[in-house]
């Protein structure tokens, strides 16, 4: 490995390792932040980027969750996963199916929905009254794998619907880290199955992962300072920046 490629690589790194203390803190963005930028900024190939991501997250799952297991809501987490494993297949195939324009469609209609969920949920940060049934988190599952599977970003429907629930934000964070461990897991042994890991993959994966042990670990000694509200407030924010994101990407690939 030459100094040329770790210089080449440093600005997706820093951005690695922002998403990666983003995620260990709220239980989700690292997909988000990570594709968005390397996209807006053109750091690299998004298809290249989707699965440097599922590898991380996989690294950053590892980190984060020893010590708090016996805090994550495995009853929910149960539910989402029986969602999330055939939909994120269902998903891949389904991208591969549609042409570019009914793709395009389906990236709005999605940046739609997420902007219009993070706007509601961000004027009520408060979360429910009551834990919602299994059924719910299910189909939130089915949902997440889908845009997984389709998009490469399975956050939205997981991290509305979790956030909403009368929990603990550790206990939000430890399931929703454990339950992106889970799509990264799939995606990346269908993208391993399919052939589409290449070689050169191997040199950025061993850039990143002491970025993400580093940010991880930091992100855990070092949490930020904010209330329970307010933590709430950036989760929704987050997704209002998604769907416009996702709004504006699929209008300028539709023009």
């Amino acid at each position: 490995m030459t100094w040329q490629v770790v210089q080449a690589s440093l600005p997706l790194m820093l951005l690695l390792g922002f998403a990666t203390y983003f995620q260990t803190v709220t239980g989700f963005g690292l997909g988000m932040i990570v594709l968005g930028g390397a996209s807006g900024f053109g750091l690299a190939p998004v298809a290249s980027v989707a699965i440097l991501v599922s590898l991380v997250t996989l690294v950053n799952s590892a980190l984060a969750l020893p010590g708090t297991l016996h805090l994550i809501d495995w009853r929910a987490v149960r539910a989402a996963t029986l969602g999330i494993v055939p939909s994120v297949v269902i998903g891949v195939l389904l991208f591969d199916y549609l042409n570019g324009t009914a793709s395009n469609v389906l990236h709005l209609l999605l940046g739609a929905v997420v902007l219009y969920g993070g706007i509601g949920s961000a004027i009520r940060p408060a979360p429910q009254s009551e834990r919602s049934g299994d059924a719910g988190f299910f189909f939130s599952g089915i949902f997440g794998g889908l845009l997984s599977g389709m998009f490469g970003i399975s956050g939205p429907p997981l991290i509305f619907y979790f956030y909403r629930q009368p929990l603990t934000l550790v206990q939000i964070r430890c399931a929703l880290i454990l339950l992106f461990a889970v799509t990264a897991s799939i995606r990346t042994g269908y993208s391993a199955i399919a052939g589409q890991i290449p070689a050169a993959m191997g040199w950025q994966a061993a850039i990143a992962v002491p970025v993400v042990t580093l940010a991880t670990l930091f992100a855990r000694r070092h949490p930020p300072p904010l209330s329970a509200t307010m933590t709430r407030r950036l989760a929704f924010l987050t997704l209002i920046l998604l769907g416009a994101h996702l709004m504006v990407g699929a209008v300028i690939e539709m023009m």
